[in-house]
């Protein structure tokens, strides 16, 4: 981005810029001048202690590929023993059995994520999302910024046009009957570089964070509601007490008391799952409690341990919440949780509705299972990532909360690192490069989550396919069939993959305008290439993307 050109941008306040191609109608709604100064505030106060936390990253992944492993921290200090307990939990986040999420930017989902399905399922509570579902352009960022105010004030709609025989279609919310809202801003590694603060790239954490609780705090509590956030991809407890620090200088600012604002943090990397109890420590004024979020930790998994070859893992399919080092991760996430009076939640079921009733039923099983099995370990609840699972979710969790669930017997320190338990085969690879190349395209047309093979795709799971594969490629990892995992099959299994895919869009789009049928064999092809080229890449990047793309025409 030419931002070094003054006339490429446009000043919103002192020190504060934005390219002009980015000073849309839109984004000044968003950006008024108290909201953009809490932004650079948070910015100019945090941005360093966030640039040196990323860098104490980088040194410890070093240690990993060096041989070392997490590990548990000082059992003795007074975040393992001491008496404390997290800040009450507010009235209206008691109940969380069935969460849902998606992508913030779409007027139209979350509406339907706030509201209750046609057979009257309703979840308990609806993330809406500036993280992994969605993908973070600077008209994606803007406009879920405009969706999260007005839904925060009970006017979101959407209006779907008259078209092919069908009437208007209205969608709007229900105040009186709606899930509690929750709000998940960007990991600490992304950076915004549409908003400039002293010349310098902001956080996108910082951006989305400081934004949504400037448009949304006050009206939340005029509502008699609770501001709630959920964290991700913490990976230390001075991380958690960066972010801590974050929201007690932001309801400073605003004039609001400490603890207003109320946190889940993800425990979606291996090592924070060694670090559970002292990230609720630094975060006790704020916190709610804890997330197993199970697909972030597969690729953490693959991605800290990426040079051990004794821990090279199996098929994605193969890593289940019932292997040893998972359901462990889980239990331990429950106990720490309820003995700290917070809540324990379960993971995602990522399912999208099958196109038959058979594959409908047989996920309906599995998503039944799956989710008894957390309300059976203690979760207080659980995710589900298309609202035509509520309502099965619903029947695994009976109670409000399963906060009295202590599992004193326990262990509080169990072994917590991956194992290479299960196959490794064709099959998986094949998996991983589909995903690649389905998520890519739909990345390619602004889109952050896809729904993919019955599954719903987003960041996460392409991370554990990009991970996985290059894990495999270089580690010289030898298939169950004994076939050697090499650059030459990842590259035909790309080609052989494209080729069943585009062979797909043929007859979905039978009878189509040829010149629409091209462009999207032609959009294809493009991801296909583009995925490849991040699977085989000779060094692993930390994250798929580590800052948005400067906004068109800047």
């Amino acid at each position: 981005m030419a931002h070094s050109r003054s006339r490429d941008l446009v000043q919103l306040g002192s020190g504060v810029q934005i390219p002009k191609a980015g000073h849309t109608p839109q984004s000044q709604q968003v950006l008024t001048p108290e909201a953009v100064a809490l932004v650079a505030d948070l910015q100019r106060t945090f941005g360093a202690r966030r640039k040196a936390l990323l860098a104490q990253r980088q040194e410890r992944q070093a240690a990993y590929d060096q041989g070392q492993a997490p590990e548990y921290l000082d059992r003795r200090s007074e975040a393992a023993t001491g008496s404390w307990k997290v800040a009450p939990i507010p009235q209206d986040l008691l109940c969380r059995r069935v969460e849902i999420t998606g992508p913030v930017n779409s007027a139209k989902m979350v509406i339907n994520m706030l509201s209750r399905t046609e057979d009257g399922a309703r979840a308990d509570a609806a993330m809406v999302d500036f993280e992994d579902s969605l993908k973070p352009s600077w008209s994606n960022i803007v406009q879920g910024m405009i969706n999260l105010r007005a839904a925060a004030a009970n006017t979101l709609t959407h209006v779907e046009p008259a078209r092919a025989g069908r009437p208007e279609k209205v969608y709007r919310l229900d105040p009186a009957d709606m899930a509690v809202l929750m709000v998940r801003p960007r990991g600490l590694h992304l950076a915004e570089v549409n908003l400039l603060v002293d010349g310098e790239p902001s956080a996108g954490a910082l951006v989305d964070l400081g934004l949504s609780f400037f448009h949304t705090a006050k009206e939340l509590l005029r509502q008699g509601k609770t501001p709630a956030y959920y964290i991700p991809k913490c990976e230390h407890h001075l991380e958690a007490r960066w972010w801590n620090d974050a929201f007690t200088h932001m309801e400073r600012t605003l004039g609001l008391p400490v603890g207003t604002l109320r946190a889940t943090f993800l425990i979606e990397t291996l090592p924070a799952a060694f670090q559970m109890e002292e990230i609720l420590y630094e975060t006790r004024d704020h916190a709610l409690g804890l997330n197993v979020g199970r697909w972030d930790k597969i690729f953490s998994d693959i991605k800290t341990l990426r040079r051990h070859k004794d821990r090279v893992l199996a098929d994605r399919a193969a890593i289940t919440m019932s292997q040893p080092w998972m359901k462990a991760y889980a239990l331990r996430c429950v106990k720490i949780c309820h003995a700290r009076g917070a809540f324990g939640m379960g993971g995602m079921a990522a399912f999208t509705p099958g196109q038959t009733p058979e594959i409908r039923k047989q996920q309906t099983e599995k998503v039944l299972a799956d989710k008894k099995l957390e309300a059976e370990w203690g979760h207080d609840g659980c995710w589900v990532s298309h609202p035509y699972f509520i309502g099965v979710a619903m029947e695994a969790f009976t109670r409000r909360n399963q906060l009295d669930v202590l599992h004193e017997d326990s262990d509080k320190y169990p072994d917590l690192l991956p194992r290479p338990i299960g196959p490794k085969t064709m099959a998986g690879l094949r998996t991983n490069v589909r995903v690649g190349i389905g998520y890519t395209n739909g990345w390619n047309q602004d889109i952050g989550c896809v729904a993919w093979d019955n599954l719903m795709e987003d960041l996460a799971t392409l991370e554990i396919s990009r991970a996985q594969t290059w894990q495999w490629l270089h580690n010289r990892v030898r298939l169950d069939d004994g076939t050697p995992v090499t650059e030459a099959l990842v590259r035909q299994v790309f080609g052989e993959e494209l080729e069943k895919i585009l062979a797909d869009v043929r007859a979905a789009m039978k009878g189509a305008p040829p010149a629409e049928v091209q462009q999207v064999l032609d959009g294809f092809r493009k991801a296909a290439a583009d995925a490849e080229r991040a699977f085989i890449q000779p060094e692993l990047q930390d994250f798929f993307r580590l800052a948005s793309e400067p906004v068109e025409g800047s």
